[in-house]
């Protein structure tokens, strides 16, 4: 199991979690990404090949954080997401290795003819 992160921040104007940890190391995490990547069954299906791919999310932000037990973090996101447990290790390996699940999730909106934007913003520039 991953140690807990020394300090977590929330950057509301840039929508944005810091996580500090023991070692050093900081990683900035847009609530956008997080969102994306939570590890919900929403989000992750309940096995391999059931993901759900999250797409409109670019204006999502965080509305909540609450710690689970000394192990997790409960993110509360503004569109109602709430039910993914994001552990220190995946939390970790998600600012580790953040361009790579980044672009990993841009090329599948890309293939899928999705979009970052919201619905609603998409409509209006038509």
């Amino acid at each position: 199991m991953a140690e807990a992160p020394k300090k977590i921040t929330y950057h509301k104007a840039d929508s944005e979690l810091e996580l500090v940890w023991p070692d050093g190391v900081s990683h900035r995490l847009s609530a956008e990404f997080l969102r994306v990547h939570s590890p919900s069954a929403e989000v992750r299906g309940h096995g391999v090949g059931q993901e759900v791919l999250q797409v409109g999310k670019r204006q999502v932000a965080i509305k909540g954080l609450e710690p689970v037990g000394r192990y997790a973090l409960k993110i509360v996101f503004d569109d109602g997401h709430d039910s993914g447990l994001f552990d220190w290790a995946y939390l970790r390996q998600l600012g580790d290795e953040h361009s790579v699940f980044w672009q990993t999730y841009l090329d599948k909106l890309a293939a899928a003819g999705e979009s970052r934007e919201p619905k609603f913003i998409q409509a209006k520039q038509l």
